[in-house]
């Protein structure tokens, strides 16, 4: 696990706010030196906190406006065979392992109602699936985020020397 540190963060939250920059714009708008911001860029990837280079996509702009919530109860034992169900599915954008009343929380996107209820149908046509209950997603109160969390984590004492102009 990588401890961040505030020049991290700094570098993060540049990133975040203008994914298309490049090495040297980074270094502009964090203050830092091409070489740092090229070395922990690839300090951070290499950790896995960047996790790709890919753009995000807006799943309602491309036309995928209904959205819900999945949760299934599985048959003890087939977490493969769900997985494997649920990836066939193009309108499962992801699934995840859960705790507590139910075993697995998706989060599926379609262009329709009728779509949804077909998208629907099949995922309880899985072999494995005992149970499912979904709900309707109507707008987005807080969107995905993570900087946030990563600031208010105490952050490492910088590693750089102190004639660094501390860009806060």
């Amino acid at each position: 696990m990588l401890s961040l540190d505030r020049i991290d963060l700094a570098l993060l939250t540049a990133l975040t706010e203008h994914p298309r920059a490049g090495d040297l714009e980074l270094s502009r708008r964090t203050q830092l030196a091409r070489a740092t911001v090229q070395s922990r860029l690839r300090r951070l990837t290499e950790a896995g906190v960047i996790a790709d280079w890919a753009p995000t996509l807006d799943i309602v702009a491309a036309g995928f406006e209904v959205q819900a919530y999945v949760t299934l109860e599985i048959a003890q034992g087939a977490l493969d065979e769900v997985a494997r169900d649920l990836e066939a599915i193009p309108q499962v954008l992801e699934a995840y392992v859960t705790t507590g009343a139910f075993d697995v929380l998706c989060r599926v996107a379609t262009r329709s109602h009728p779509e949804l209820q077909a998208t629907l149908v099949r995922i309880v046509q899985a072999a494995a699936v005992v149970r499912s209950t979904s709900v309707m997603v109507l707008s987005v109160l807080v969107p995905p985020r993570m900087l946030p969390l990563l600031a208010s984590a105490e952050p490492e004492p910088s590693r750089r020397a102190p004639a660094y102009r501390d860009p806060d």
